[in-house]
């Protein structure tokens, strides 16, 4: 078994207040949790409206499994590129 988690620092250029900051992540934060069934959560910066930190994890029987998860939510995030921006992204896989 191999666990991946992590963490993403996110800046929303667009978003005016913590309303806004909310309706933009909660949309993106379902669409990844539904499609790759991982525990995501804002963990940082929830008083700043633009600023973000979510932390991940995600469990799978093998590394290309767990690598092809990981890859495809960093792309998620970047995916929505016109709203917000990855600042960094950070993630460690330990073999259980």
């Amino acid at each position: 078994m191999f666990v991946a988690y992590g963490f993403v620092d996110l800046h929303l250029p667009y978003s005016h207040s913590l309303k806004d900051k909310r309706g933009l992540l909660q949309g993106v934060s379902s669409r990844i949790r539904k499609r790759f069934y991982i525990s995501l959560a804002e963990i940082d910066h929830q008083e700043l409206w633009q600023r973000s930190r979510f932390g991940f994890s995600a469990v799978a029987k093998d590394m290309a499994t767990l690598n092809l998860i990981v890859n495809s939510i960093r792309e998620s995030f970047e995916n929505y590129s016109d709203q917000l921006e990855v600042i960094d992204f950070m993630c460690q896989i330990v073999s259980l």
